[in-house]
């Protein structure tokens, strides 16, 4: 996404009685190694989808909360799916360390592009150590398994895929190299390619990759493969090649399109997902405030026109979709000052005047969350309810244009079932990444278009 501008949005006034609403209603929040963390979130452990957010990519608290809440969901409630803001085939390693099995082909270099201390950090290395203790001695259908949503793995989804037919179906692989070979000279310059792609010459690829994901999903329909995991792990890998390739298009046309076929796709995962694994699977979803919170909420979905994740869950599961927002004021944040730039830790500034972080701070309780739905504290939902800023920082963050590169205009209690506040943050520890494969850098003049800041 690109810098976040606001200000078409209704302005609010300021209200001092505001702080005094939230502290009211807050719901003081333990350590976060404390069990009892945890069981404040029980209230959702009946819904088939928790999404779990955060105001930045690199902050330490977010990661360990999300953790806790989520072993608790995992322990207490019997969720079995962890879906992350990051590509199928990098997940797909996770997914085997946690339940024990060979790590997949490529997973030296999971992680390897910019943002790399987003997923190799120290705090989300601890849960993946937790889940495979967890998992350890169980019978698979009892594990709980990681996986990913996003889009950007083009060239390691097709390259999946050719593996996976190459040892099912040497004819089928044939065709795959064909039809993939349209998009392998742009596979490690996707914005190039998008550019390319407005003539007619590159449109072919569309339907190229259409066609793949057809083959792919009739064979699941045909249900005769001898291993339904991997087949349906490379019809995502499918899946996200053709998302992938019309998300390359959409970033040139402007509007609201790149950011909805993402979310879309995202959401599409995650139903495919939910779907394929049984009406029983539960699942939580980690991701950035601006995905899993409802979009039409905000000046996103008011102004911008783009929907998100969590308006899509909403949609399709109702209650059953529970969105938790996880928000900060001040200390530091693991970021970078442009697009595959280097990682640094910065101070946060102080929220705004009269932004919701603002009266969440001016609270002065240093923990605590908000239950936001219908019915609850309908007096605080009321004031909250008025449009204010709201601070999004993703992997890029420059304070010295805070206002209009990380703010906009939300309405809190429809954006999120809950709040999670944490007064003061910390920056993630970023653990060593492998070296990524040479590629020549961008010269597409597009800041933070691909892939977005968020």
């Amino acid at each position: 996404m690109p810098h976040v501008r606001s200000g078409a949005y209704a302005r609010t006034s300021g209200s001092s009685r505001l702080p005094e609403l939230i502290a009211r209603a807050a719901e003081p929040l333990p350590d976060l190694d404390d069990p009892a963390f945890g069981r404040h979130f029980d209230r959702f452990g009946e819904a088939r989808v928790v999404l779990l957010g955060e105001a930045s990519h690199g902050t330490a608290e977010f990661y360990q909360a999300r953790a806790a809440i989520t072993r608790w969901l995992i322990e207490q409630r019997g969720f079995t799916v962890v879906a992350l803001e990051t590509d199928w085939p990098d997940a797909r390693s996770f997914d085997a360390h946690v339940r024990g099995r060979p790590a997949p082909e490529g997973a030296d270099r999971a992680f390897s592009r910019f943002p790399t201390w987003m997923w190799r950090n120290k705090e989300f290395s601890a849960f993946l150590g937790w889940m495979r203790q967890h998992n350890a001695g169980k019978p698979a259908a009892r594990q709980a398994g990681v996986y990913g949503l996003d889009l950007y793995s083009l060239q390691a989804s097709m390259r999946a895929v050719i593996d996976y037919l190459d040892q099912e179906d040497p004819e089928a692989a044939r065709l795959a190299r064909l039809r993939y070979g349209c998009l392998t000279p742009w596979a490690d310059e996707p914005a190039v390619y998008g550019r390319m792609a407005m003539s007619s010459g590159y449109a072919r690829c569309e339907k190229l990759v259409s066609i793949m994901l057809t083959d792919l999903l009739k064979r699941q329909l045909e249900d005769n493969a001898a291993d339904k995991e991997a087949l349906f792990d490379n019809t995502q890998n499918a899946r996200l090649v053709r998302d992938a390739e019309a998300y390359c298009r959409a970033m040139y046309y402007g509007g609201p399109e790149a950011w909805n076929l993402r979310d879309r796709h995202m959401f599409d995962t995650l139903d495919a997902l939910i779907s394929a694994k049984g009406k029983e699977v539960r699942a939580v979803v980690w991701a950035h405030n601006s995905h899993i919170g409802d979009a039409r909420a905000t000046e996103m979905g008011a102004i911008r026109e783009e929907l998100n994740l969590g308006q899509l869950c909403r949609e399709k599961w109702g209650r059953n979709a529970a969105l938790i927002g996880l928000g900060t004021h001040g200390g530091t944040v693991a970021c970078a000052s442009e697009w595959d730039g280097p990682m640094e830790v910065k101070t946060l500034n102080p929220a705004l005047p009269d932004s919701h972080e603002a009266c969440a701070h001016d609270a002065r309780i240093p923990r605590y969350l908000l239950d936001l739905r219908p019915g609850k504290h309908e007096d605080l939902r009321t004031q909250l309810s008025e449009p204010r800023l709201e601070r999004f920082i993703g992997v890029i963050y420059r304070p010295e244009t805070e206002r209009w590169s990380h703010y906009v205009e939300a309405r809190l209690p429809r954006q999120f079932d809950a709040y999670a506040w944490f007064d003061e943050t910390h920056a993630t520890t970023p653990l060593p990444a492998p070296a990524p494969a040479r590629r020549r850098r961008r010269k597409t003049g597009a800041e933070e278009t691909w892939p977005s800041g968020l």
